[in-house]
């Protein structure tokens, strides 16, 4: 057991922390744990002797500095508290903690790899969509983490919804708690997970419009979950693991719950996890490297038109020029980085809607 990194998780379990780091890194490696879940317990084995984002991955992958982040995602805890965050606030909150981290450590630009579990995926897929988002000068450290992003590895997310009932019996599993007081703790949650639910739409709409950037790995569970008395897949393949093209697809031969815990490198799914970790790793540098390039070249573009247009038409008329002479050319490259006018003002609806129409909605 690590007990240094189990102590600091314990005692500050909410936000970025860093548990290993290599002192060649050229890629971050953030993992985001799901529901019910904790940002050390959710990857170690239950006897909490094996915590593999430290004990293994860093033999696999060698230049990477491995973070993992945690959330409040308890629906119902023993001391019968639930999560009152909605799972937008979550994916701000770690777009905002993760490009700090990363800025502070004066790795902006370095290359990030996802590995989520879970509700974590949803999580994730709503913070790139976020970020991509970010438009504001102001706020640019945080589209960092969209221009940044690699790879992206989910782990039985439920990508279409999934059973209520299944779900009321994992988060009972799970928590310890009767049925009904789990629904009566989160009813906006559960329904949240509901196949073609609302908010799920709206975080799979929007990311499937910005997948193709990423190398991305489903991978859903092989064995079915005990729910006392019964046995039952909790997200099945349908769900885990759409058939999206140019995406790849794996099954983990476990449970959900186990599916994210490795004892060693011949535990069900390590091996292919591993290996699509370090193939991203390898490759993520020039490709990131690139996207940089571009964005900085559609920055200076935009600051450029965004100039000319605050010279009147007289001015440029008298010099026979044009406020957008010369920049037609530029025109674009500024689009493939940066969302257009109206991509943007649609994203805004969005939120705002949510905001207003998933007011009570509840993030575990």
């Amino acid at each position: 057991m690590n007990y240094a990194v189990a102590k600091e998780l314990e005692e500050n379990p909410f936000g970025v922390t860093e548990v290993f780091t290599a002192p060649d890194a050229v890629v971050d490696v953030v993992l985001v744990h799901g529901l019910t879940g904790h940002p050390y317990n959710t990857w170690s084995t239950d006897d909490r002797k094996v915590f593999w984002p430290v004990d293994l991955l860093p033999t696999n992958v060698k230049k990477a500095r491995i973070l993992v982040y945690g959330y409040d995602a308890d629906v119902a805890s023993f001391k019968g508290g639930t999560s009152k965050d909605k799972i937008h606030n979550h994916a701000e909150t770690l777009v905002q903690r993760l490009s700090a981290n990363r800025s502070l450590e004066d790795a902006t630009e370095r290359p990030i790899i996802f590995i989520c579990h879970s509700l974590g995926g949803l999580v994730v897929k709503r913070a790139l969509s976020y970020s991509c988002n970010v438009t504001n000068a102001n706020l640019e450290q945080q589209r960092s983490i969209y221009v940044s992003t690699y790879g992206v590895l989910f782990l039985g997310t439920p990508h279409n919804g999934s059973d209520l009932a299944k779900w009321g019996s994992l988060l009972q599993a799970i928590a310890s708690v009767a049925p009904k007081k789990v629904l009566d703790s989160s009813p906006q949650l559960v329904d949240a997970l509901k196949s073609q639910s609302e908010t799920l739409q709206n975080i799979n709409r929007y990311f499937v419009q910005i997948m193709y950037r990423f190398h991305i790995l489903f991978c859903h569970e092989g064995k079915p979950t005990d729910l006392k008395g019964t046995r039952q897949f909790v997200v099945d393949e349908d769900s885990a693991a759409p058939p999206f093209a140019d995406v790849e697809r794996m099954v983990i031969e476990t449970d959900h719950s186990h599916m994210c815990k490795f004892a060693t490198k011949r535990s069900p799914g390590y091996e292919g996890v591993a290996e699509a970790i370090k193939r991203f790793a390898e490759n993520a540098p020039g490709t990131i490297k690139r996207r940089w390039s571009e964005e900085r070249d559609a920055r200076r573009d935009a600051l450029r038109a965004q100039a000319f247009d605050m010279i009147p038409k007289s001015v440029m008329d008298s010099i026979g020029g044009s406020p957008h002479t010369g920049t037609a050319s530029t025109a674009g490259r500024s689009q493939q980085a940066l969302p257009a006018p109206e991509e943007s003002s649609r994203f805004g609806d969005v939120y705002e809607v949510e905001e207003m129409g998933d007011k009570d909605v509840e993030m575990a």
